[in-house]
């Protein structure tokens, strides 16, 4: 073949090879065909971002003694202090800075949250998996405990453990991993019974691998769809119940930034007109919370393939 003719079945082949769609451009496409999920990703990923960096953003450390003074307490948004910056939001019963309050609040919630996911994901899906690949009396045991907790409120579970442990970051994360374990664990164990009748698993028992590897390397990976969803929405409620719990009073201590206790603080100021001290802690646990539910409402719809186009 010469060298032209090398040349022209290079130029044949390249709008095939540029029209090969990867899965990751598919994700993306089908993700992107809602403006609502996208806005939402948006909004959640500077959520984030502000959250990562909010001792660089804030004005203010808020639960810093040296920098809180009393006499600055319940100031109106737009406010200047006595330091010379604005209070954006206004100012807290303590003197704290809102703005600054709430980001160092957003910073505890999205990590509670997802610290909290990922250790109950760990826990719920191996016993899940367990469940799924043993049956018999072991599957029937696990998932009456799983029924057993499920059957409970999960806030009521949660504050029989505060009510045990006491209040702490540390306290209310074993809460949070307590009560939201049992969901990953039948969501694993549903798919992998699908799985584990599938013929790729009785290839791996008949090549004598061990039970570690057919769970964690084979069935596991197939399972990660509706883990993916489960684990978006069990962030959005992690925070949530930490917000509520907080806001009780038996959650996070009054020197640990929460934006359940910042809405706490402020609900006594409510009826004498300085709405501001609850009311944009609320507005951001609530845009949080609907951000992250959206995006997990849209990867459940690109994930499952019946609701694929």
């Amino acid at each position: 073949m010469s060298v032209t003719e090398d040349k022209a079945a290079l130029i044949v082949r390249k709008p095939a090879a540029a029209g090969v769609e990867t899965p990751f451009m598919r994700f993306r496409s089908d993700f992107t065909d809602s403006w609502v999920a996208t806005a939402a990703l948006a909004v959640l990923c500077l959520i984030i971002l502000i959250a990562v960096f909010a001792p660089l953003i804030a004005p203010q450390n808020p639960y810093d003694l040296g920098q809180v003074d009393i006499m600055e307490s319940r100031q109106p948004p737009g406010s200047r202090s006595f330091q010379g910056y604005i209070f954006l939001l206004g100012s807290d019963g303590a003197g704290r800075d809102l703005f600054s309050a709430i980001l160092y609040g957003l910073r505890i919630s999205l990590s509670v949250g997802a610290m909290s996911g990922v250790i109950a994901l760990a826990i719920g899906s191996t016993v899940g998996l367990a469940a799924a690949y043993l049956g018999g009396r072991t599957e029937a045991f696990i998932m009456r405990v799983v029924d057993i907790q499920l059957s409970f409120p999960a806030i009521l579970i949660a504050l029989m453990l505060l009510a045990v442990f006491g209040k702490g970051v540390d306290k209310i994360m074993i809460a949070l991993v307590t009560v939201q374990w049992a969901y990953y664990a039948r969501t694993v164990r549903s798919s992998a019974l699908v799985e584990r009748s599938k013929e790729y698993v009785e290839a791996a028992n008949c090549l004598g691998l061990s039970h570690k590897r057919i769970l964690f390397r084979h069935i596991l990976p197939n399972c990660l769809a509706p883990l993916i969803v489960v684990g978006t929405v069990q962030t959005a409620h992690a925070i949530a119940l930490e917000a509520t719990l907080s806001f009780l009073g038996v959650g996070l201590p009054q020197t640990e930034p929460s934006l359940g206790l910042l809405i706490s603080n402020g609900f006594e100021y409510m009826l004498s007109g300085r709405y501001w001290i609850s009311f944009f802690p609320g507005i951001a646990l609530l845009v949080t919370i609907v951000s992250i539910n959206l995006v997990g409402d849209q990867l459940r719809d690109v994930l499952n393939p019946r609701l694929q186009r």
